[in-house]
């Protein structure tokens, strides 16, 4: 995670200062040593097993002003992580070839100049009610801050407390927002133990001296005052360090190991994917199925959840979105039916003839309906299947007890034993197979004609439908057979075939809607003729392009319409 975590201090007499901070830098640990290399002191680093080892003192920036931190003589106990000559953290990620450096300040005078500001903003100006609790800011000039305020008891302070910030740094806005929670519930996590220990700490000392009576007594005998108890008076060391505060003297080490982990941590929980052009429309279509409009006006969006080490282990090309078929969490889909490897196996079961039929009504917008005694092999049928469809086009039920509507959904599986209405019998928009198990197949059947071996040898076919074909298949339909006549071909190759074949003509379907849309929307239909050819389509595909369109993700038409209406 290319970021830097720091813990922050606002003191009564120094005002906001950087106290602790931590960055990872991408480099093995033998070039680290250039990190350190001015031969002032020494400093230890902690290897892959957090023991210290010996390094030499880090260097402050060779700069004035803003860019470089102040002395270590300007600086009280209370703004001092590191005492002069104390050594600071290293831990190194061998795997990764990431160390993770902690020191007072930032080392590089540009980074040291972004972290200040941060700093004196979390400290200052940019709070939340309360003055405790996580707000964003920044820019991308300054970079964009994650800052956590809040309180820890003090019973030599003002007020009894001091005021602390944890605060992430980022030049990258969207990667830290998506971060949010898993940063906010960590740094929560480690100011509570911060504050639990300080608790105690105070009410130890608050039972052997209580300070509130001390300093009503002090007020009223000092003639020096507020400006005697500000300036630490009468011997108090009222500006102590966060260590004696809580009571740890490992505190500044665990922090260190603390904010090393939350770098590694949230490195790896995203990671980022290159796409090779525009998203693929299953991808707008998923984004479509995951929003989720509060009444705020805010957009909740669902992740998918991490692995167990907490990173993300999906890989490009591994897993392609796709619309998943209607599942009934209450009943169970392993009944130990046939499956459908793939359309090829699809098809040699099917036959050329019935899987051109059911072919043509899936990509035209007819009813699909499969009938059989498994429910496995129904929803291995509708997954296989659908992949000639886009995702926006497919309303898949994988079985119901009843027949269902068209309209609420394109594929359907029933029981063998579930009749259709009395008005689908005559209508032509669906197509039924029967997948019949060989126990129950009669005479002159057919049957399908497959290998012995395969799982659906003895199978009865039956294929109902009223609807007549038209002489001339689409151009999409004819070259998903050119494909699978092709048997040296793979499932992998047919299916990422299928994928940029169905880019392909969806391309085609956008431009369509676009020129449907557009100002010529009552356009002659010699122009829409016209545009086809263009687009090397026929008559006999634009029954298939107008269902197509149904499939468009809403953002897209959003963006259109949108678009036209500013032109």
């Amino acid at each position: 995670m290319n970021a830097v975590i720091a813990l922050c201090h606002f003191c009564e007499l120094h005002g906001p200062s950087i106290l602790f901070c931590t960055q990872a830098f991408h480099s093995s640990p033998a070039s680290v040593g250039n990190f350190f290399q001015d031969g002032k002191g020494s400093t230890s680093s902690q290897d892959s097993t957090g023991r210290p080892s010996r390094s030499s003192t880090p260097e402050s920036p060779s700069a004035t002003g803003e860019h470089a931190p102040p002395s270590k003589t300007q600086l009280c106990e209370a703004c001092r992580s590191f005492q002069p000559g104390q050594p600071s953290f290293i831990s190194h990620d061998h795997d990764a070839q990431i160390c993770y450096i902690s020191t007072q300040y930032p080392r590089h005078p540009q980074v040291f100049t972004v972290v200040r500001q941060a700093c004196i903003r979390s400290l200052s100006c940019e709070v939340c009610p309360g003055r405790e609790g996580p707000i964003f800011v920044g820019d991308e000039h300054n970079g964009y801050v994650l800052s956590y305020t809040f309180f820890v008891k003090d019973s030599q302070a003002r007020g009894f407390q001091r005021w602390y910030s944890i605060i992430v740094v980022m030049m990258d806005r969207i990667f830290l927002l998506n971060s949010w929670p898993f940063l906010i519930s960590n740094i929560r996590s480690l100011i509570d133990e911060l504050q639990a220990k300080a608790v105690t700490v105070y009410d130890k000392e608050q039972a052997v001296a209580p300070q509130r009576a001390h300093r009503l007594t002090r007020e009223l005998l000092s003639p020096g005052g507020d400006f005697y108890r500000r300036r630490g008076g009468g011997g108090s060391k009222t500006f102590r360090a966060l260590v004696v505060l809580t009571g740890d003297t490992n505190l500044f080490r665990y922090l260190h190991m603390t904010f090393s982990w939350t770098l590694k941590a949230g490195g790896s929980r995203m990671t980022e994917k290159l796409l090779e052009g525009p998203p693929k429309e299953e991808t707008l279509i998923d984004l479509d199925n995951e929003e989720e409009e509060t009444e705020e006006g805010f957009i909740k969006v669902k992740t998918k959840p991490v692995g167990p080490s907490g990173d993300n282990q999906s890989v490009l090309g591994e897993e392609d979105p796709v619309v998943e078929p209607v599942l009934d969490p209450e009943v169970s889909y392993d009944d130990g039916g046939p499956t459908f490897t793939g359309l090829q196996h699809l098809r040699v079961v099917l036959g050329s003839l019935i899987f051109r039929d059911m072919a043509f009504h899936a990509i035209t917008g007819n009813q699909v309906i499969v009938r059989c005694k498994f429910k496995s092999t129904l929803k291995s049928f509708f997954e296989v299947f659908q992949t000639i469809l886009p995702a926006g086009c497919c309303r898949t039920i994988v079985h119901s007890p009843e027949y269902i509507d068209s309209y609420k959904c394109n594929f359907l599986g029933l029981s063998p034993d579930t009749s259709l209405p009395d008005h689908m019998k005559s209508a032509e928009f669906y197509i039924m197979l029967d997948l019949i198990i060989p126990d129950d197949t009669t005479e002159g059947m057919s049957k399908v004609i497959a290998n012995s071996n395969d799982a659906f040898y003895g199978y009865g076919l039956v294929m109902s439908s009223s609807a007549s074909l038209p002489d001339k298949a689409p151009t999409i339909l004819i070259k998903i057979e050119n494909v699978l006549d092709n048997e040296n071909f793979t499932n992998v190759i047919i299916d990422t075939f299928l994928l940029t074949l169905r880019e392909e003509w969806m391309s085609k379907v956008k431009l369509l809607f676009k020129f449907t849309r557009s100002e010529r929307s009552h356009a002659a239909e010699e122009e829409t003729d016209q545009l086809l050819k263009v687009l090397k389509a026929g008559s006999e595909d634009k029954v298939m392009l107008k269902f197509w369109m149904k499939g468009l993700s809403s953002k897209y038409k959003s963006h259109l319409l949108t678009s036209n209406l500013g032109s």
